[in-house]
């Protein structure tokens, strides 16, 4: 069953399905070491990764797995990151969120402005139960993103992550449709 990937308008932001034409943008978000400093990858290294992501957001539509939409400002058109939906269970009513926006764009709102309209259509078109979103310990902003948005701090992965020989622990955090409140 596919999934089309939706496009969103916020006040200032529009979240739309990626395109070709954002191969660039994304490569130059993906290779920030510093945007990446506590991601469970490395910062790509290559132009050609950009390409196969942006085909694997398609797959993932086509597949009905999820949904990870371009996020851009509506008063410039400028690409700050992007935000996912992965891991879609119909069956158990339940995703993962995912996101990533360019350091420029950081204490704006913007992740947690973004994040909150894929959460409000994924509540209310896919009718989820439950998301739930991982970030590294270290990782404070994302935290502090994930807690305005209403998830709940469950737990913690011990090393979870080892990334060019830095071992980390991610905190677990879970949202319920009942607790959710826009």
């Amino acid at each position: 069953m596919s999934l089309p990937t939706p496009t969103l308008k916020t006040p200032r932001l529009l979240l739309r399905p990626f395109a070709e034409t954002d191969e660039d943008a994304i490569f130059a978000l993906q290779s920030d070491t510093h945007v990446l400093r506590y991601w469970d990858s490395p910062p790509w290294k290559e132009l050609a990764q950009a390409e196969r992501f942006i085909l694997a957001c398609r797959q993932m539509e086509v597949d009905g797995t999820g949904a990870r939409v371009a996020i851009e400002r509506i008063a410039d058109r400028g690409f700050i990151g992007w935000c996912s939906l992965s891991r879609w269970n119909p069956i158990y009513r339940s995703a993962k969120l995912g996101y990533c926006l360019d350091e420029a764009a950081w204490g704006n709102g913007f992740a947690t402005e973004a994040a909150g309209a894929l959460l409000q259509w994924a509540f209310d078109t896919l009718d989820l139960n439950r998301v739930q979103a991982e970030t590294d310990t270290r990782n404070v902003a994302s935290s502090r993103v994930l807690e305005k948005l209403g998830f709940v701090r469950e737990g913690i992965l011990r090393e979870d992550c080892i990334v060019d020989g830095d071992v980390s622990d991610s905190w677990v955090y879970g949202l319920l449709k009942r607790e959710w409140n826009r």
